[in-house]
């Protein structure tokens, strides 16, 4: 399920809307690749990177609160807990967060466990 299929449940938009602000925002001019806030948040030493987990983990919460199966939420835990660990490591984190992008990864695990219900 895509972000253009209806109907999603209302934690999944949620969860669509959370990605795209963490990690698809803005395209980079002259490439494929886009950004998002988190890893410019990254950039703040030990708060930016709490800031950033807190709200990707309503991505995961979302996900619990529309019934995802717990192996699911097992890897989307997996997803934020590289992207905290790696994602702290100065200047390095940022990048790497440009590229991981575990709330897209998430969002991605979230639709396939809807889809699979229907």
């Amino acid at each position: 399920m895509n972000e253009d299929d209806t109907p999603a449940p209302p934690g999944l938009r949620r969860a669509r809307r959370v990605a795209t602000l963490l990690d698809d925002a803005v395209t980079v001019p002259g490439t494929n690749t886009s950004v998002g806030l988190d890893p410019l948040v990254g950039l703040i030493p030990v708060s930016g990177t709490v800031t950033s987990a807190a709200i990707a983990l309503s991505i995961v919460a979302e996900a619990i609160r529309s019934g995802v199966p717990r192996g699911v939420v097992a890897r989307m835990l997996l997803n934020v807990a590289v992207d905290v660990v790696v994602g702290s490591i100065p200047v390095i984190g940022s990048v790497f967060d440009v590229f991981w992008k575990a709330n897209r990864r998430n969002v991605r695990l979230f639709e396939r466990a809807v889809a699979e219900r229907v």
